[in-house]
């Protein structure tokens, strides 16, 4: 759907953020178009200044040609904050420190040659490498996977005509809507600077304090507080672009643009006790999950999809589109498949790979270019000056994981570590050296932008139809399953209960009630906090807008247990019988299986055969699994009763709500874990082999959560 107009959408909402006029606020109240808080300062009180002594007036908004416009390069106070943020961490990453990347490429199945000149997206079949990085956010290089966070889903492709460097997350939304407020945002989510922690976690004064205070994060902090945030696998989780972009076609006509990765073996995360446990048992959990994925041959598979629409749409769409607040669901604008994201290779070297690779959102091939969103227009600075510090000048892009694959040549030089330098006697152009004068512009191939019409004053404010910061919060969350809201509120009610000032705690319920009011009350109650009045709203909240099944983890489960891993915990003498089976049951549908037992070393089976452990049982446990079988001869089972760790076994999965099949033998198991009494539909006697089959196929919803109102104070409340 190419727009052939050179408009920027948002004329209409140009007219009303006329309307948008300055009001002087007391502390914590609403000021300008989009709704942002600003806290003037007060008699006597410290003035904020740059780092030349210079009042701020305005420490909130990018610096812009108009409301909606692009951000301008003479707006030293962002300049200067965030070139100093980047410049923080030495040389460790100060966000996304966290990381683990792999190998492997892209393959494309649809063709968008009709929106789009970029070289990419020319050629069914063809395969274009890449180098994707997954990361966590908060948390620094030697935390642990599991945090409740954010996932950076980085992918770097080598096209034909340069690397495009699609930078995204495992939430299609942030926190923000202008960048300038990026290095507050982090400032306040990591260890609080007088004390050094908490390290990777969100739950504490500081974050949600500033998370009160900004009202545009509400959307995000839905998706944080959702399962989203604890993703079971890399591979079950999607990636997102989060801005909207636009491609060009030949003639430079525009079409905006959202990008997508689906994972191929569906969504699933963790329950949050269950990644705490696994924090403890296996910190690097993720990071082990990729590498033995991709040892084993099961290449882990992304769709690349894109919602495509113009103008007309952008102006008729009840939100911004250059919000980074907000998402256009997919019943309004399906996502088109387009290609596919093979992981299939290692790295070689950690280091020189995954440490060193250096992703830069402003790095586009020709046939994709920027909107004016005012977050996409800051990364596009900061990514560039963060590599500058980090990877110690100018010259990163001669590591070869920086590196284009295609042919490429420039008179850039010298400069700390450069390994490349212009040969001959031209380093310079406009020359008249001829052949030898080196490379030369190419109007034709060569990158353009697209040839937007900008008006308006430069001003430091945002558009009324930013104003918005409640609605979609609203609708991510009547999204969801009775489950996963039941998730959100125990995760609120949780990191709350680790802020220690009331009053930030209220705060945050005062924006809960504009959400969803049982929510609030729900939160409320698990604190003990009376219930407090709504927070003021920029805008009124859209309360009827319809629930997206998108948006819901177990609306959109995978159905099956391809790539997943059962836990098979055995005892001396176990039948071999049903051992056998359960393999094989494993293997027809394309899961892993591991092994755990009393010792190491394994145990012989009923039929002699011998058959060695992958983990201990103390070393073991059962969170680090999607579903557990338990399998002993009546002395094994004995001896499992009496082990703190084998009931651990059991009742983790049990709480879980994980699937259990269990060999008859093991009733004396359930009996001391307290689980006897408790038998239900998601734990499958194991009769004989045959049954093995059956468990297997009934694993396929991945979790049975019948159980969780039985197993959960929370839920009995």
């Amino acid at each position: 759907m190419p727009s052939h107009t050179g408009k920027t959408p948002g004329s209409r909402r140009g007219e009303t953020a006329k309307a948008g006029a300055r009001i002087s606020t007391s502390y914590g109240e609403l000021q300008g178009g989009g709704g942002e808080t600003h806290q003037t300062v007060a008699e006597g009180a410290e003035r904020l200044t740059t780092s030349q002594g210079a009042p701020v007036a305005d420490d909130q908004n990018t610096l812009r040609q108009g409301d909606r416009g692009p951000a301008l390069m003479e707006d030293f106070h962002f300049r200067e904050k965030v070139f100093h943020f980047d410049h923080e961490r030495i040389p460790e990453r100060v966000v996304h420190a966290r990381g683990y990347g792999a190998h492997g490429y892209f393959e494309l199945t649809d063709s968008l040659a009709d929106v789009t000149r970029a070289d990419v997206f020319q050629r069914v079949g063809e395969r274009t490498p890449v180098f994707v990085r997954f990361s966590t956010v908060a948390g620094s290089k030697g935390s642990f996977d599991l945090a409740r966070d954010v996932r950076g889903f980085a992918v770097k492709l080598y096209t034909r005509e340069g690397n495009w460097d699609l930078v995204g997350n495992n939430i299609p939304v942030f926190f923000i809507q202008d960048a300038i407020k990026f290095p507050d945002l982090i400032h306040s989510v990591k260890p609080e600077p007088d004390r050094e922690f908490p390290q990777a976690q969100s739950a504490h004064d500081n974050f949600w304090d500033f998370i009160s205070l900004t009202p545009e994060s509400l959307h995000m902090i839905m998706w944080v507080m959702s399962d989203r945030a604890i993703p079971r696998s890399f591979r079950f989780m999607e990636g997102f672009g989060v801005h909207t972009f636009r491609l060009l076609d030949a003639q430079d006509r525009s079409t905006f643009v959202k990008f997508h990765w689906k994972p191929k073996l569906g969504l699933q995360s963790v329950a949050w006790n269950e990644a705490v446990k696994i924090n403890g048992a296996d910190p690097d959990f993720h990071r082990r999950d990729l590498w033995d994925a991709i040892g084993s041959g099961d290449f882990p598979e992304w769709e690349l999809g894109v919602q495509l629409f113009d103008d007309a749409f952008a102006e008729s769409f009840a939100f911004d589109v250059l919000d980074p607040t907000k998402i256009i669901p997919e019943e309004e604008i399906p996502v088109r498949v387009v290609g596919r994201l093979v992981l299939d290779r290692r790295v070689d070297n950690f280091f020189a790979e995954t440490e060193q690779v250096a992703f830069c959102t402003q790095n586009v091939p020709p046939g994709i270019d920027f909107s004016d969103d005012p977050l996409l227009q800051g990364r596009n600075f900061s990514y560039l000056d963060t590599q500058l510090k980090r990877l110690g000048g100018p010259n990163f892009t001669h590591l070869p994981i920086n590196a284009p694959k295609c042919p490429f040549a420039h008179f850039q030089q010298d400069g700390h570590m450069a390994m490349r330098n212009p040969v001959g006697r031209a380093n310079y152009e406009p020359n008249s050296w001829g052949e030898q004068g080196g490379p030369r512009e190419d109007p034709e191939r060569g990158f353009h932008s697209f040839a937007a019409e900008e008006r308006g004053p430069k001003t430091r404010r945002r558009p009324e139809s930013f104003a918005d910061h409640y609605s979609q919060a609203r609708q991510f969350f009547v999204s969801q399953t009775p489950i996963e809201r039941k998730h959100i509120g125990d995760a609120l009610t949780f990191e709350l209960s680790k802020v220690e000032r009331p009053d930030i705690r209220s705060r945050v319920v005062s924006h809960l009630l504009h959400v969803d009011r049982t929510l609030a009350r729900t939160v409320a109650d698990g604190l003990g906090l009376d219930m407090p009045e709504p927070a003021k709203a920029a805008r009124p909240v859209v309360d009827d807008l319809p629930p997206s099944d998108a948006l819901s983890i177990v609306k959109r489960g995978p159905q099956r247990f391809e790539g997943r891993k059962l836990g098979i915990l055995l005892t001396e003498g176990a039948d071999a019988g049903l051992f056998n089976a359960l393999v094989a049951a494993v293997e027809a549908e394309k899961a892993v299986y591991e092994v755990i037992a009393p010792k190491i070393g394994g145990v012989v089976l009923s039929d002699g055969a011998k058959v060695p452990a992958d983990q201990k049982i103390d070393g073991g446990p059962s969170v680090l699994y999607d579903a557990v079988a338990i399998v002993a001869s009546p002395a094994g089972a004995t001896l499992l009763a009496g082990d703190s760790a084998a009931k651990d076994f059991a009742t983790d999965a049990f709480a879980h709500c994980k699937f259990i099949a269990y060999s008859a033998e093991v009733m004396v198991l359930f009996e001391k874990a307290g689980l006897a009494d408790d038998i239900d539909a998601g734990c499958i006697a194991l009769g004989g082999p045959k049954d093995a089959a059956a468990f297997l196929k009934a694993c396929a919803p991945l979790r049975f959560w019948d159980r969780e109102p039985k197993v959960d104070l929370d839920a009995k409340a």
